[in-house]
Parts: structure tokens; C-alpha cells; sequence
């Protein structure tokens, strides 16, 4: 009978050992979820909003100065910008982009380089009343505020996919608890069970 005895003892451990395992490489992929998740929205999202800022901010400075006619900003200044801008698009290409994100994307590009080439054919003073310059300012902010509203959607679906992994996590450890407690109670009967002698 010690044999037996121990053979059941063998097999609860063994069976609480595997199942401990599982509920750990479960909780595990989870957390590896919620991380890239988290990872995606910092370096995707937010970095990337804040270039989106940062080039409309440039946007802005080319319209205040085509509102009020600055030549002398077209000179000096608008070559900076223009630099900033490209430098900004650089920077804004190395995020993970979706498919939608990289249309827009593409679209302010190539109105980007539309500016700058409409920029560079217009006299000095031409700048002030010029509607191609103003249509092309526009096509830009439109771009940047749709990328904006990309971020924002993207961030609130990477949020939801961590917010599933934790409650995966928790709908997990609250099934083991359970398990935990009914091995325990099988455990208990496998342990105090005598079989009857047959006498």
C-alpha cells in the first residue's frame, strides 16, 4: 500500500507542477502583449503625434507669413522650414505605419514636395495672394489632421489590446485559483482514501 500511496501523491504534485506551468506561460504571453502594446503606443503613436505637431507647426508658420505678405521670411526663414519639414517626414517614416496611416502619409509627402516646388517657381512678390501656395498649405493641414485622427484611433486600439490581455490575466488566475482549490480537495480524497480490505 506505500507504493500506492506514494504513486498519489506522485501524480498530485505532477498534476498541480503542470498546470501551474500553463496558467505561467499564459500570464506570460499576456504580459508580453500588454508590453508591445504599450511600446507600440509610446514609439507609434505618441512620438509620431508629436512629429505631426511639430510639422504643423511649420505649416502654420508658412501661413501666418502668406497672411501677411513676409517676403523677407520666404528668404531666410521658409529654406529652414522647408529642411525641418523633410527632417520631420524622415523621422515621422521610421514609425510603424498602417495601411491606411501610410496612404495619408504618402499624400502629405508628395503635397510636401508640391509646396516646395510651387515655392521655389513663385516671384517674391507673388507670395502674398498666390492660391496654388494657399491650396497646397490646406492639402497639408488636411493631411496632419487626418494623420492626428489616425493616432488617436490607433492609441485607443492598442489600449484595447492590452486592456484584453490584463483581463485574459485576470479571467486566467481566477480559473486557477479555483483549479488550485479543487486539486487540493481531489487531492485530500485521493490521499485519506483506503480501499476495504478484502478480508
Amino acid at each position: 500500500m506505500a507504493f500506492y500511496n506514494k504513486i498519489k501523491w506522485i501524480l498530485g504534485i505532477l498534476l498541480i507542477f503542470v498546470l501551474i506551468i500553463s496558467t505561467n506561460l499564459i500570464d506570460k504571453n499576456n504580459f508580453v502583449r500588454v508590453r508591445d502594446s504599450v511600446v507600440t503606443i509610446y514609439e507609434d503613436r505618441l512620438v509620431a503625434n508629436d512629429l505631426i505637431f511639430e510639422m504643423l507647426t511649420s505649416v502654420h508658420q508658412k501661413e501666418l507669413a502668406l497672411s501677411v505678405s513676409d517676403t523677407t521670411f520666404f528668404k531666410t526663414q521658409n529654406p529652414k522650414i522647408n529642411d525641418n519639414l523633410q527632417a520631420l517626414v524622415s523621422r515621422f517614416e521610421e514609425t510603424k505605419l498602417t495601411s491606411e496611416e501610410a496612404k495619408v502619409f504618402s499624400d502629405l509627402k508628395k503635397n510636401i514636395e508640391s509646396l516646395v516646388a510651387v515655392e521655389r517657381q513663385v516671384s517674391n512678390s507673388d507670395y502674398g495672394n498666390n492660391p496654388k501656395i494657399v491650396n497646397h498649405i490646406d492639402e497639408l493641414k488636411d493631411n496632419l489632421n487626418d494623420l492626428s485622427k489616425i493616432q488617436l484611433s490607433e492609441g485607443s486600439r492598442q489600449m484595447s489590446i492590452s486592456k484584453r490581455a490584463v483581463d485574459t490575466v485576470e479571467l486566467f488566475t481566477q480559473i486557477e485559483i479555483y483549479f488550485l482549490v479543487f486539486l487540493a480537495i481531489l487531492i485530500q480524497i485521493i490521499v485519506m482514501y483506503k480501499p476495504k480490505d478484502k478480508a
